[in-house]
This record gives structure tokens, C-alpha cells and sequence, in this order.
């Protein structure tokens, strides 16, 4: 395709051949001549050049966490026998504005290196990649797409925790909780006929009133996550950062039960409702760090709602760690009925009002949670998140 300037010549080349000809001046021939080849050349160079690139691209070995310069390095090796004069390499990355930068030649290689300055958390794709090519007056651009590489990983800057502010008195052992709960439970497998000498606690009634005799549960042991870390991705409560700081809490609580060797479940409550099983501190450790790093704040239904099913992986942890910042009577309803029935909980508060500058208030459903005995960490913007996860659980901060 003719570049601005292209038109311009070939335009030119044209009114300077009919100014020759009305004009019977001989001398504009050559010049009009000239016009028009190099037009002509520049057509054909780029045509010659319009080949398959092969494609090899990277941002450095280590791994990179929000607040990183991420470098991006690509290299493109020609196909074709002719060479761009020029290269432009364009892409979209992620929610970032469209990057285009000039490739520099070594021989039949195209490279770049630029730097993605002090990137947030987040899964960027590359979109719409391609490389912009032209002759070396810049009359004639083809462009060439690229092959989609693979999406660059942002992780959450995570903080290292010894204990927890839910950890304490003779709930924690040498900072481990001592475990007095099975890591188990009895799932229904089926029913059958009963058998002389079987309690009758294991009566099912429903199928013995079905059938008109004694039916028994056949019971298989189920294996249940120790503790389950559950994000709450609420779009309505998001206010400035405030959902990354829930993200680093709950990578730095998962990373601190993972050391430990728990078994550990992380749930985002978002549109999509993700979970992650981690039983081990090497794949399935990664693949939550990955979930954490894409996670968006999309969801729309309530805490409470998910809590309500028994059958989820948040409802049936023997222990759950939630991290919020929007509380509602039914959530602080559903966690004290959880206290109540000895089954360990507590709660990360990110405060959403702080991240707009507003006066810290007090927040009579903190109280209420701190009243049940449920440890609660408080989070406002500018607080250290490491001192708030290892604090004493809710005190002054509930009532500040």
C-alpha cells in the first residue's frame, strides 16, 4: 500500500509527465520518468520483501511481580531474499497502549529490546501483533502479521509471613496450628440392604420408606482441603488498588500454609468462580500464583451465596481464611454460625473507603466478628500489609 509520501510522488510523477506533454517540454520527461520508477522500485522491493517471518521473543528468565520494568525482546529472521529497507514492529499488550517500535538490522535478522515500565499485576496478551514493512524512501508499507506469542504473567508482590494474626494462644503450636480435626470427611457413595448387627444410624430412611425395607448408607472417606483461602472479587466494592491488596493477602496467606506443607484450596469469587487446589508447593503452588496474577475483580454475586453451598470447596474446608472488602450482615451471619459450630475462620477487611481518602470509621460488623471471637485483620490504604497479616487479631482497629 502507497505510504502518504508514495501518493504524493506518484501524483507528482503524473502532473509533471502531462505538464510535459502540454507543454512540449522534453526536459520534464526524464524527471517525470524518474518520479514514476521510483515509485515503481519501491513497489517491487517491498513485494519482494513480503515474506513469513520467523519469530522468536522473550522478557527475561526470572519471574516479574507488580511494580517491575519488564523487558520484551524480539527478533525476527527474513524468509525472503530481499530485506525491508525499514521495520516497524506493532503490537498490543494487554490494557496498555499500542507499543510500535523501529527494528534495528544485524545481517538478515530484525531485533528489538524495549521496556514495559513498572507494570501492575495482571495476565498481558499480546494482541494484534505484526511488523510493518517498507522500501528506504518509505513509499510503499506492507504489513506482515506475526504469530501471537504466549501471555506475559505479572505476579502480585506477595509478603513473607512466619505466623499469623489468626494464629495465636492455644490455637498455634510453634506457629502450626495443632490439627485436632480430620482432614476428612464421609461422603453418601450409596445405599444398600442392611445387614444384621449394623447400627441404625446408618439408616436411610427416604430409600427404606421407598422400598419398604431396612436401606443402610454405604459412606466412602472423602478427603477434604485443610484450609481454603477465598478472594472475593466483588466489581461493586473495588476502589483504587484496593483489589490488588486483597490479591497480596491472599497469596501471602496461601504462601504461608503452602511453606507449612497444608493442604490448601484457593477460591476466587469472581464472575467465573475459579479454584485452585494446592496440595503441593511446586505445579499446583505455580498455578495459583498464576490465578492471582490474572485475576480481575468481575464478580457480582455475594459471599454469602457461595458460602451457602455445603458442596463448595469454601464451605467444606476444615479451615477458612476470607479476604473482602465489602461486609454485609448475612456474610458476618454465615461466618459466626461457622465460629459457632467449631469450625475455624477469619477474616481479611480490606478497607475500600480508605482508598479514596475518606475518614477511617468505625464498622459495627468487625465488632461483631471480633465479639464471636473470629480473628480479624483490618487493611487501609498506605498500611503494611506484612505487620497487618501478623498483628494480634482485631482490637483498636475495629473501632478506629
Amino acid at each position: 500500500m502507497l505510504t502518504p509520501r508514495g501518493r504524493s510522488i506518484l501524483g507528482l510523477g503524473f502532473g509533471v509527465y502531462v505538464a510535459a506533454w502540454a507543454f512540449g517540454s522534453k526536459p520534464l520527461y526524464p524527471v517525470a520518468t524518474g518520479l514514476l520508477l521510483v515509485v515503481g522500485v519501491a513497489w517491487v522491493w517491498v513485494r519482494l520483501a513480503n515474506r513469513p517471518f520467523r519469530v522468536r521473543r522473550g522478557w527475561g528468565d526470572s519471574e516479574h511481580v507488580e511494580g517491575d520494568d519488564v523487558p520484551v525482546i524480539v527478533e525476527l529472521e527474513a524468509t525472503a531474499s530481499v530485506l525491508p529497507a525499514s521495520a516497524t514492529l506493532v503490537e498490543r499488550v494487554g490494557r496498555l497502549e499500542e507499543q510500535r517500535h523501529s527494528l534495528r538490522r544485524n545481517r538478515r535478522r530484525l531485533s528489538i529490546r524495549y521496556v514495559l515500565e513498572r507494570l501492575p499485576r495482571g495476565r498481558y496478551a499480546f494482541d494484534d501483533v505484526r511488523v510493518e514493512i517498507a522500501d528506504p524512501f518509505e513509499l510503499e508499507r506492507v504489513t506482515v502479521s506475526l504469530p501471537t506469542p504466549g501471555a506475559l504473567l505479572v505476579y502480585p508482590r506477595l509478603v513473607r509471613l512466619d505466623r499469623l494474626f489468626s494464629e495465636s494462644g492455644a490455637r498455634s503450636h510453634d506457629g502450626r496450628r495443632a490439627l485436632l480435626l480430620r482432614q476428612s470427611g464421609f461422603e453418601l457413595h450409596g445405599v444398600r440392604e442392611y445387614e444384621q448387627g449394623e447400627s441404625l444410624r446408618r439408616v436411610h430412611w427416604r430409600s427404606t420408606a421407598r422400598r419398604g425395607q431396612l436401606m443402610v448408607k454405604e459412606l466412602e472417606d472423602a478427603p477434604r482441603d485443610e484450609i481454603a483461602v477465598l478472594l472475593d472479587a466483588d466489581a461493586a466494592s473495588v476502589v483504587g488498588e484496593s483489589f490488588d491488596v486483597q490479591v497480596r493477602a491472599a497469596g501471602s496467606i496461601l504462601e504461608s500454609y503452602v511453606r507449612r506443607g497444608r493442604r490448601a484450596v484457593l477460591v476466587v469469587n469472581s464472575e467465573r468462580r475459579e479454584v485452585q487446589q494446592v496440595h503441593s508447593a511446586a505445579a499446583d503452588w505455580r498455578r495459583a500464583l498464576e490465578l492471582l496474577a490474572g485475576a480481575e475483580a468481575t464478580g457480582n454475586a455475594p459471599l454469602v451465596r457461595l458460602l451457602a453451598q455445603e458442596d463448595s470447596p469454601a464451605a467444606r474446608a476444615l479451615e477458612l481464611a476470607v479476604m473482602t472488602a465489602r461486609l454485609e450482615p448475612a456474610l458476618v451471619d454465615r461466618l459466626v454460625q461457622r465460629a459457632l459450630s467449631r469450625r475455624r475462620v477469619s477474616l481479611v477487611y480490606v478497607d475500600p473507603a480508605s482508598f479514596n481518602g475518606s475518614e477511617r470509621r468505625r464498622e459495627p460488623l468487625l465488632l461483631r466478628l471480633h465479639a464471636a471471637g473470629i480473628p480479624v485483620a483490618v487493611v487501609r490504604a498506605g498500611d503494611d500489609l506484612a505487620a497487618c497479616l501478623v498483628g494480634a487479631p482485631l482490637g483498636e482497629a475495629a473501632r478506629a
